[in-house]
């Protein structure tokens, strides 16, 4: 497992052709198209909605075809074979273009031409989906279309009426609950336009702004690059939603200078990891699944991210606090504040650049949809980028940002269509109210049981799925069953996203957790299990927002949402102690299992639980604090490690 998982270990460079001149520019002219009828579309006007989305879509096959091979022997020419993948990507999109009209007219009775258009996009999207972003997700879809054509000779409650060929064809090519779907219409709208202003915000050094602000402000303390790292992932995090990409941006500083304060490689790898895959869960981008789960639920955007902070919050704030117990108990300190960035110097030289990210919040909580916040945003970093000259946005760097910030999304769009394929699939079959009441039957209908069921089958999926892809596939089959007994819309929700989301620091498929332990130097398996230990929060937080959804304040009156947030908090450092062993002084195992109890009941809203969970808390403090004969000889054990 571990060799197969660090085979798929490689940067996106890696996994690309390595073509001739000529090419290359072809496929970045392609590129720069490509990002510029996205502006346009996105901020200026736009051709109907299914026109649009077929058009969004060839672009994206057609660079999946040019840029990554389909074996080992074509790493360096693009063979006569893709040379037809990539015109027929070019027809399927043409055919749904210009006969639209025709194809509103005639919906439901589909003709020979028709058929052969929806056969050769199917096979199109699953070989793309194959090439960018490994074999998983096709599979799963192969699973399903087999599923439509045989189901009917299942036994029991997964058996359908049987449908033909050309009804399956139908739903998935002409409609859209199929490859041109939701999955496909949040790419074409809101997920690539914030791609595209994560690129523009790199070729402008704002992503060396975050790094340098978050070593600025946090470097000098004790184990001040761990907490770096925190920062300039959550930060990163925010725009890119990928914690591949942000262990690989941001990890390349961070780990090298955990290591030089003290951290173990494994450790240091695994602060990158978890922070980095908090990027997922922490509005605004949310892995690209913020804008389909608005979608997909009905609640306004503006409002699910602020449903989907403050756990987001509560997964960072306990990772800070591990990393500062790990480095109180191991003694270690920061970094020389004549080594750091000025956050002076920093601010003055980025401020105009940093107003765009600063400007997404602003116009989402203001009510603007996601893609006009991400298009005006882009309009001010680069309007922003000419205030210095070390910051402008050149001919030279526009082009790179406009084909860097194409080929980055090309991946997620040729998954979303595999996507559409499995959600098409389950609203023709119907699978997917039959999964929720297996699920509501098999846990007797209690709650727990059914979360935990949940639970298991989102993280088994996740496991080679990119997030977005996942959670359309759980939103579609796995919420319905939590909201069929009685948990809230939103909880529903993020609870399955949750579990997919933390898929990359979760062994033995925990694939940011093995990059970093490539970046750092250091053993994978142990490098995963810190990941995970420290990204453990992500595994309680939605249990508890399940039962008591107040701690997303939703429907909470401003004096609960208060309460709730000061006790959460209390409860995060009880946690976090209680992983870590360290509160004011080292903690016995007993007083760790307690503190881990007591800090459940202050995450838990309810005022009793809040009392007790107070009381345990200060008590355990205290002992940790005085109790001397075994901070001494804990302290003696770590110097002892250290010297060897």
């Amino acid at each position: 497992m571990l060799n197969d998982n660090q085979e798929q270990l490689t940067t996106a460079e890696d996994s690309h052709r390595s073509l001739v001149k000529p090419l290359a520019k072809l496929g970045a002219l392609i590129a720069i198209i490509f990002s510029i009828y996205q502006l346009y579309s996105g901020g200026i006007d736009s051709l109907p909605s299914m026109q649009h989305r077929a058009i969004h879509l060839s672009f994206a096959l057609v660079l999946v075809f040019i840029l990554f091979p389909g074996g080992k022997k074509d790493k360096n020419k693009i063979p006569v074979w893709d040379i037809v993948l990539i015109i027929l990507s070019i027809i399927i999109g043409a055919y749904l273009v210009i006969n639209y009209m025709d194809l509103v007219y005639r919906q439901g009775s589909p003709n020979i031409w028709d058929q052969i258009m929806a056969g050769i996009a199917i096979v199109l999207v699953l070989e793309a989906s194959r090439r960018s972003m490994g074999a998983s997700l096709s599979i799963v879809a192969i699973i399903f279309l087999l599923y439509a054509l045989f189901g009917q000779y299942l036994p029991g409650s997964v058996s359908h009426n049987g449908f033909s060929i050309n009804r399956i064809l139908e739903q998935t090519y002409l409609t859209s609950e199929g490859i041109y779907g939701i999955a496909i219409y949040v790419t074409s709208t809101f997920i690539f336009t914030f791609i595209l202003f994560g690129a523009f915000l790199n070729v402008s050094g704002g992503g060396k702004a975050f790094i340098d602000l978050a070593f600025a402000l946090a470097g000098r303390y004790r184990g001040g690059p761990a907490k770096a790292s925190i920062f300039a992932s959550g930060l990163m995090g925010t725009i890119s939603g990928s914690s591949f990409a942000n262990v690989a941006g941001t990890g390349i500083f961070t780990i090298p200078l955990m290591k030089k304060v003290g951290y173990t490689p494994e450790f240091a790898g695994g602060v990158e990891a978890a922070a980095s895959s908090g990027g997922q869960i922490m509005p605004p981008v949310m892995g690209a699944a913020a804008f389909i789960m608005a979608e997909m639920t009905g609640i306004p955007y503006n409002k699910l991210i602020i449903y989907a902070a403050f756990p987001a919050i509560l997964y960072f704030f306990s990772i800070f606090l591990m990393v500062d117990f790990r480095a109180a108990k191991r003694g270690l300190i920061g970094i020389k504040k004549s080594e750091l960035p000025s956050a002076r110097k920093t601010l003055k030289k980025y401020f105009f650049i940093l107003l765009g990210p600063i400007s997404i919040f602003y116009f989402l909580l203001d009510g603007y949809s996601p893609i006009k916040a991400s298009f005006y945003a882009i309009i001010i970093v680069l309007v922003g980028s000419y205030f210095r000259k070390d910051t402008r946005i050149t001919l030279p760097k526009l082009l790179l940002a406009l084909d860097s910030g194409a080929k980055g999304a090309i991946g997620l769009v040729a998954a979303s269509g595999v996507a559409g394929i499995i959600v098409g699939v389950v609203s023709l079959t119907g699978i997917g109210i039959k999964f929720a009441n297996l699920v509501v039957l098999l846990s007797g209908g209690t709650v727990i049981i059914g979360l935990v069921l949940t639970m298991v089958a989102s993280i088994i999926l996740s496991m080679g799925l990119p997030t977005a892809a996942l959670y359309i596939i759980l939103a579609t089959i796995a919420a319905p069953a939590l909201i069929n007994m009685g948990v809230v819309l939103p909880a529903a929700h993020l609870f399955i996203f949750y579990f997919g989301a933390m898929a990359a620091v979760t062994p033995p498929v925990a694939l940011s957790s093995y990059l970093a332990a490539t970046i750092a130097k250091g053993n994978p398996t142990k490098t995963a299990f810190n990941g995970w230990k420290l990204a453990l929060a992500a595994f309680l937080l939605p249990f508890i927002f399940v039962y008591n959804p107040e701690i997303l304040w939703y429907d909470a009156t401003p004096s609960e949402i208060i309460s709730i947030t000061v006790t959460a908090i209390i409860g995060i450092f009880g946690f976090a102690a209680s992983i870590e062993g360290y509160f004011l002084g080292y903690l016995r195992i007993p007083f760790r299992i307690f503190l881990f109890a007591s800090s459940l009941l202050l995450i838990w809203p309810g005022i009793y639980t809040d009392i007790f969970g107070i009381s345990a808390i200060g008590v355990i403090a205290v002992i940790s604090k005085f109790d001397r004969k075994y901070n001494q000889a804990k302290l003696e054990q770590y110097k002892m490690e250290a010297y060897r």
